[in-house]
């Protein structure tokens, strides 16, 4: 609701005389044991102090201010949502963000314990996740829906109050759906049991019922109830990959009012495919294909797949393609045997593509370190077997009608042809260009927030837990500087400012991140997907980890990284992904004596088998860290219809000594030098160094 001019004008004497109060009250209980700020100290920053007087330009507007965030600073601290390794599962990502791992739900049962049943409790929170859904599905049972909205509307207003508490107006206020605000608002902040209010308290209420809002206003309460729930999110990579909705989850991320993202490898390789890089390119359909999945291609970002399947189907129209048969999850797709027959083709096409890329790129670039992926080179195809380290070995696969042994990377003048049509379509699609400019501009190789150090896979080290030096283009660096000029190489892939010769190695190096042996992404020797599929030898098909995941359960090697990075903070850690947490082999995820978390659980179905378990989360609030540990989630159907929910094992992995505030996290440490800033201009003021503006 926008007021007035006159309703304006009529409290500007009401406003002046308040702030004129609130000088008073600073200068009669200024802040204790605060440091004086000395004339030598203003004058050292006097033009800046000079701008900021723009903003604050008389003594009672400075002194409002510092009233206002020295307030701010003993505010409980925010919550924090950690998630990794989504890989394309976004309904049970929307749960997780709906319900923040169980935040609200634990807020409903503390808030109305036994007052509430347990169904009722359960029907709140459904309607709280999922408004749209759970009102269309209450119409069709409820006769009387007024009662319904009214019971509703009051216990999502109390759930709202609570969840809002720690927060200031301003910031609830910005949060607040523009329609609705000042209803809201009032709701908020005036108490339904307060007898001198309550008639007041009901007539908005039942107004709201009455003028047909009922459903747009629990809607909005609903909404505003997730945002506030988590402050800020966290993504530790691999939003890519495995599952159907990849681009469901950017189109969420990029619209997300507080976040920040951590690069992970699969990450890279769609960043990699929509700058044009044809490895990458080769890969991304490669992976898609083996799962039969092609909705984040086809639906999401609109490649167009036609130039492949007729390619496949006449190259290898003769072919079994048995290897290449991709794995099917039958809950999710309904694939006709055609259906397989064409997709196993497909796989089985881009694969060869995608292995001889790969070989000339490491010929391209030697530095690398690359040379054990030029395997094409080593075929017999009259005896069909391959030679490796000296040792032959017979493949699975003997039919490679495109393979010119006298020129082994070389793609045929029809894959050439196919690959330029696929760059084409990765390189114009408009929704992938615009998520990948959302990872560019709200991503990187690393976070630091509140003494946490966020990367999703690994730090190189050698042996002995020292950082290892790795050669990036001719340059050598390691440990925050590796991750610092990774970053800038692989933005400089969509820098339009600079040279062609710079992108086009900028654009090769997402194939390094993707899988060269430093990688900080990959952190293994090798990608072995060649032996992988060709080979039955268990022993040429390992992966050996780098030395980051054998030395991080060590505390004094995870002190060493955190020194590395400028890491503060009595409680510091490190929050990893990537590799996922096996728990029924026992694997925990709390590792160096609480100093490490992986969180990568598993969220893909794929993993689900492997992990025992469908996903870690970490939530940090005020008073400490909990592990969220997730079953298998059913569908967003069955937890509208039912109310089921994903069941979830909270473990306690930190608590603070005392609840935390603002003052001690990143944004409370930055509102102390705005304070300070705000000091030396008062005493400008004071002193007559810089004059009021009335």
């Amino acid at each position: 609701m926008v007021r007035c001019a006159c309703c304006l004008f009529a409290r500007r004497p009401a406003l002046i005389h308040a702030t004129v109060a609130v000088h008073e009250i600073y200068e009669k209980e200024k802040p204790m044991a605060k440091k004086q700020i000395t004339i030598e100290e203003v004058k050292e920053d006097l033009r800046y102090l000079r701008l900021l007087a723009r903003d604050f330009p008389t003594v009672s507007s400075v002194t409002t201010e510092i009233i206002n965030l020295e307030a701010i600073l003993q505010l409980p601290k925010p919550t924090e949502h950690f998630l990794a390794d989504l890989h394309g599962e976004n309904e049970a990502f929307e749960h997780v963000l709906r319900n923040a791992s169980g935040n609200i739900k634990r807020k409903v049962n503390d808030l109305f314990g036994s007052a509430l049943s347990d169904r009722d409790k359960k029907e709140l929170c459904t309607l709280i996740y999922y408004p749209e859904k759970k009102l269309k599905l209450v119409k069709q049972d409820v006769e009387n829906m007024d009662e319904y909205y009214a019971v509703m509307l009051n216990r999502l207003i109390t759930v709202c109050r609570n969840i809002s508490s720690k927060y200031t107006r301003s910031k609830v206020r910005k949060s607040l759906p523009e329609e609705y605000a000042y209803i809201i608002e009032e709701l908020l902040h005036e108490a339904n049991d307060d007898r001198n209010k309550l008639a007041y308290f009901s007539a908005i209420v039942n107004t709201i019922i009455c003028t047909g809002r009922a459903d747009h206003f629990i809607i909005a309460l609903c909404s505003l109830i997730q945002r506030l729930a988590i402050d800020r999110l966290h993504i530790l990579g691999d939003i890519f990959d495995r599952g159907p909705g990849a681009h469901l989850i950017m189109d969420t991320l990029c619209n997300y009012h507080h976040l920040d993202i951590t690069w992970g490898n699969h990450d890279v390789l769609w960043m990699g495919a929509a700058a044009g890089n044809l490895c990458c390119i080769a890969s991304v359909l490669r992976l898609s294909l083996r799962d039969a999945n092609t909705r984040t291609l086809e639906d999401g970002y609109a490649i167009n797949m036609v130039p492949l399947a007729t390619f496949a189907m006449e190259q290898y129209a003769d072919d079994p393609c048995e290897i290449y048969i991709p794995r099917v999850d039958e809950e999710r797709t309904n694939h006709t045997e055609k259906d397989i027959r064409l997709i196993a083709q497909m796989h089985k096409a881009v694969s060869v593509i995608e292995f001889k890329l790969s070989g000339a790129i490491a010929q391209k670039y030697p530095h690398w370190e690359m040379q054990d992926r030029c395997l094409m080179e080593h075929i017999n195809k009259e005896r069909g077997t391959i030679t490796i380290d000296g040792k032959e070995y017979p493949m699975l696969d003997t039919q490679w009608p495109t393979l010119d042994p006298a020129n082994p990377y070389a793609l045929t003048p029809e894959e050439a042809d196919l690959m330029e049509r696929l760059r084409y379509s990765f390189t114009r699609s408009e929704r992938l260009q615009n998520h990948v400019n959302c990872l560019l501009m709200r991503g990187g190789m690393y976070v630091i927030y509140n003494s946490n150090l966020m990367f999703h896979a690994s730090v190189p080290l050698n042996e002995d837990g020292t950082m290892r030096e790795v050669s990036i283009n001719g340059v050598v660096v390691k440990g925050k500087e590796l991750m610092k000029r990774v970053e800038r190489i692989a933005r400089s892939a969509f820098d339009n400012d600079v040279n062609a010769q710079e992108r086009e190695v900028a654009r090769d190096f997402f194939w390094y991140l993707w899988c060269g042996p430093h990688s900080p992404l990959f952190g293994k020797a090798k990608m072995a997907t060649f032996e992988r599929y060709l080979l039955t030898d268990k022993e040429v098909q390992k992966e050996p980890k780098g030395w980051y995941y054998i030395l991080r359960d060590k505390p004094e090697v995870c002190d060493y990284i955190l020194d590395e990075f400028g890491v503060q903070g009595s409680h510091r850690h490190i929050i990893n992904g990537n590799v996922p947490v096996r728990v029924f082999k026992g694997e925990t995820p709390i590792k160096a004596d609480g100093r490490m978390m992986v969180i990568d659980g598993g969220f893909s179905r794929v993993y689900h088998n492997r992990t025992g378990i469908a996903g870690y989360t970490l939530v940090y609030h005020s008073r400490g860290f909990q592990l969220v540990q997730h079953e298998p989630f059913t569908s967003t159907e069955e937890a509208v219809i039912n109310g089921t929910d994903i069941h979830s094992t909270t473990q306690i992995v930190e608590m603070m000594g005392r609840r935390e505030n603002v003052a001690d996290t990143d944004i409370g440490r930055g509102i102390m030098l705005k304070i300070n800033d705000l000091e030396k201009l008062l005493t400008a003021y004071r002193k007559g160094i810089i004059k009021e503006r009335p």
